[in-house]
Parts: structure tokens; C-alpha cells; sequence
């Protein structure tokens, strides 16, 4: 078999079985067949050699199990999706990848990857043993998907249970009782503030925007794709969550520098923050900056007490997908039906910190019961996916870049009006709409 590799440079790769028909490798490594899959995944734990200690032995099992070699090559998010539109381009590419779940749309656009038709879901399980909300993401409406969902992410609300017990606070069910309970347990003359944000990450912006906006009722595209920020729900959701900064004043208005959501969390496993928003991957970010894992709590994002919706998260995660141009399709469908059953969902939840993307699975992130099945429950029941359109991605980076000026701003003492977010989505719309066309 022709292994193919992309000429760029890259993370080392992993050979953890090889084609035992020449092609080099370690030919005991490659089971009893001749086919060996290339597989790009990517990065979910501390490291890409933490993530290659964790799949080896994995991957390794379903050889044994099935015969079929795996050749892993882990990828770092800065690289992956360049390597993936180059693999696209060139042709050169992988057997299998993982891609970012809000990737996936914009990617099937492109025609390079197989699509999942019934036969080839019945190959991997069945649609039916996904979460409905998770399976959504691997492609547009009304379409055979191109990827499936592989691991889970769901954001919450954690806050600090002693701050919340000493004030006399309760967890906060509505957003007017998490600004509320932000505002008493903010002391800026103690340098403690009620919510600490990643307000210069363009991801984590993008992903409120569209939180809150979809807590509005509001949709970010129109039925045919077309791009609608300037609707009164977007543009009234943006300024609630800027407002936390600028009108309520419970935000460190350092938080603007805060171009990862990693920075937010040590803020609050030290003290300086009440609650965080943030997805269930940060328990251990959390507790290696030395907050016990029972001092703190999680709740779903709160909605407004009169919203029309109460999702508390977008379907975060990873999907995996198959390129179309496989020389082997029934091979790479064994690989993701494996990476997708029970037994693996539960073997890489604990390292990867995922959530289960099957239906009956428990989560494995976790030993605290109550945490596992709150998020279990908002991924399940209050998650919906971001917007299912090509375009997905333009929302991401200019609606996110937008809300990051916008929190600058802020921070170093200008005002930001619902006028200047209105002009600031009309902006970015005008930006998406011209590439739509």
C-alpha cells in the first residue's frame, strides 16, 4: 500500500502498524492483513505525545482486534486545519482525520470527502446510537454527512462553592441572578471579580455571540445561508454578554488580553474570579492550578429569565471523517465505527476529557457524578450547532475579531453602544455576504 503524507513539515509520525506489503514500517506491528489506514488526529490531551500515549494502545487493540494497521499522525490546532485544506487541495491526504465539529459544512462543501450514506452508517453503528444534536454537526440539512461525531464538549457555568456559601449565595439559574450574585461577589480593592472571560479569544467570543443570540431566538444566517448579525437578537445578545465587562462591571477589564480560555481558569482556581464560563475540559486545568475538585460546582449558562430558549452551550467538539479518495472505504469505516463505540468513548473520555457522543454512554471525564450528568445533560438536551452553513466559519473569525475589539475598547475606557455593536455586525455581515455571493 502507498502511504500518503503530505510534504510539509509536520509532528513526527507515529507508526503503529505497517503495511505488510513492503512500504516500510515495522512489518510485526501490522497485523495479519495488508492494509494499512493513515489516520490524522487531533490534539485532545496536555500534549502531542501525551495524545500519542493515550491512542497508541487503542489503535494498537483494534488491530489485533481487526487486522487493519494504523498509521497515527497527531496534529496540533494551529496546524490542522491548514493540513486539512492542503490535503483537500493536493489530494494528498489521509484515510481518516478529525476534524473541529463547526468545520464540518464547510468541508463537506468542498466534495472531498465521503459521505455517509445509510449503508455506510449502518457499517459504523447506526445514526441512531449518536446524540441527535451531536450527529447534526457532520453535515448540512438534508444531506448524507461526511463526518460523525467523535468526542464531546459542552460548556457551564462553574463557580466557587465557598465564595457562593460565604456570601449566601445560590447557584444562579437565570442570567439575572448570575449577574446579580457577579456583582456581590465582586471586590476590586481585593482584586476579586464576579466572572473572569476569555474576552480576547475570537473563538470564545464567537461562541457567546451565538449562544446568546440563539437565547434570543435569533438565527446568525438566513434559510439560504445568507448571513442576518444585524437582527435585534444577535445584536441585543452581544451587548448582554459585553455589558458583563462594560455596564455591570464584574469583568476584569484585563480580561481583554485573555486570547485563551485557559488564562480565565487560573483566575478562577486562584481566587481572583467567582464563576467562569467554560467547557468541562477545564476540571483539570483547574485543579493542576490547585483548586480541589470538590471546592468548585457547575451549572448550565443561564439564560435570561424571558428568553425564548434555553440552550446553555453549542455542540462543541470533534467529528471524524474519511476522505473520499480512500483505496480502502470499508477499512476506514471499521477505524470509525471502533473510535466510536462504547467501549473507546469510555476508554479516552477520562484522558481526553470528552464527553460521550453516544446516546447510553456514561461520561467518563469525571468521578463526580453530579458534574458528569450535569454536563451530560446540557450537551444531550441544551446544546444546539452552530450555524450548519459553508460560511461558518467566516461568522467565526469576523464576528469573533469584531467582539474582541469591542471588549479592547471597553477595557481601556471607551464606550461601546448598541449602535457601534449594530455597525460592527453590519460589518462583519457585509464581509460574509460578499463571499457567499
Amino acid at each position: 500500500m502507498k502511504l500518503r503524507h503530505l510534504a510539509a513539515a509536520s509532528v513526527p509520525v507515529l507508526l503503529l502498524a505497517a503495511c505488510s506489503g513492503g512500504g516500510g514500517g515495522d512489518d510485526s506491528a501490522s497485523g495479519d492483513g495488508d492494509v494499512t489506514l493513515t489516520y490524522w488526529a487531533s490534539n485532545q490531551g496536555t500534549s502531542l505525545d501525551n495524545d500519542k500515549e493515550v491512542l497508541t494502545p487503542v489503535l494498537e487493540q483494534f488491530t489485533q482486534d481487526t487486522g487493519i494497521g494504523v498509521d497515527l499522525e497527531v496534529i496540533g490546532w494551529s496546524d490542522l486545519q491548514t493540513r486539512i485544506q492542503t490535503a483537500v487541495t493536493s489530494g494528498q491526504a489521509p484515510d481518516v482525520v478529525n476534524i473541529g465539529n463547526t468545520w464540518a459544512v464547510s468541508l463537506q462543501a468542498t466534495g472531498a470527502f465521503l459521505p455517509l450514506d445509510d449503508a455506510a452508517m449502518d457499517a459504523i453503528g447506526g445514526a441512531d446510537k449518536f446524540v441527535e444534536t451531536a450527529l447534526e454537526t457532520g453535515g448540512a440539512p438534508d444531506t448524507d454527512p461526511t463526518s460523525v461525531p467523535l468526542y464531546g464538549l459542552a460548556y457551564g457555568l462553574y463557580y466557587n462553592k465557598a465564595m457562593f456559601e460565604e456570601a449566601g449565595l445560590q447557584p444562579p439559574t437565570t442570567w439575572e441572578e448570575m449577574v446579580s450574585a457577579a456583582q456581590a461577589l465582586t471586590d476590586p480593592a481585593t482584586g476579586v471579580h464576579g466572572i473572569a472571560l476569555a474576552a480576547g479569544s475570537y473563538t470564545e467570543n464567537n461562541h457567546f455571540a451565538f449562544i446568546n443570540a440563539t437565547q434570543n431566538g435569533a438565527e446568525l444566517f438566513d434559510a439560504d445561508g445568507n448571513p442576518t448579525f444585524t437582527e435585534d437578537g444577535v445584536v441585543d445578545g452581544i451587548v448582554r454578554y459585553l455589558d458583563l465587562m462594560q455596564a455591570e462591571d464584574v469583568v476584569n477589564p484585563a480580561n481583554a488580553q485573555y486570547d485563551n480560555a485557559s488564562l480565565a481558569v487560573a483566575d478562577f482556581a486562584t481566587g481572583k474570579a467567582a464563576m467562569i464560563l467554560n467547557q468541562n475540559n477545564a476540571n483539570a486545568t483547574i485543579e493542576s492550578n490547585g483548586m480541589a475538585a470538590d471546592a468548585y460546582g457547575v451549572v448550565p449558562f443561564p439564560a435570561p429569565a424571558d428568553s425564548e430558549s434555553d440552550v446553555a452551550s453549542h455542540v462543541a467538539g470533534i467529528n471524524i471523517s474519511i476522505f473520499g479518495n480512500t483505496e480502502h472505504p470499508d477499512e476506514a469505516l471499521q477505524l470509525v465505527e471502533y473510535m466510536t463505540s462504547e467501549d473507546v468513548q469510555t476508554t479516552l473520555g477520562k484522558p481526553f476529557s470528552s464527553l460521550p457522543v453516544l446516546k447510553d454512554a456514561k461520561a467518563a471525564f469525571t468521578d463526580d457524578p453530579e458534574l458528569a450528568e450535569t454536563f451530560t445533560q446540557i450537551y444531550n438536551e441544551r446544546s444546539a450547532p452552530l450555524p450548519l452553513v459553508p460560511a461558518e466559519d467566516q461568522f467565526e473569525t469576523t464576528v469573533g475579531q469584531a467582539m474582541n475589539r469591542m471588549f479592547a475598547t471597553i477595557a481601556t475606557g471607551g464606550t461601546v453602544t448598541e449602535d457601534d455593536v449594530r455597525e460592527a455586525m453590519q460589518t462583519a455581515q457585509d464581509q460574509v455576504q460578499a463571499s457567499v455571493g
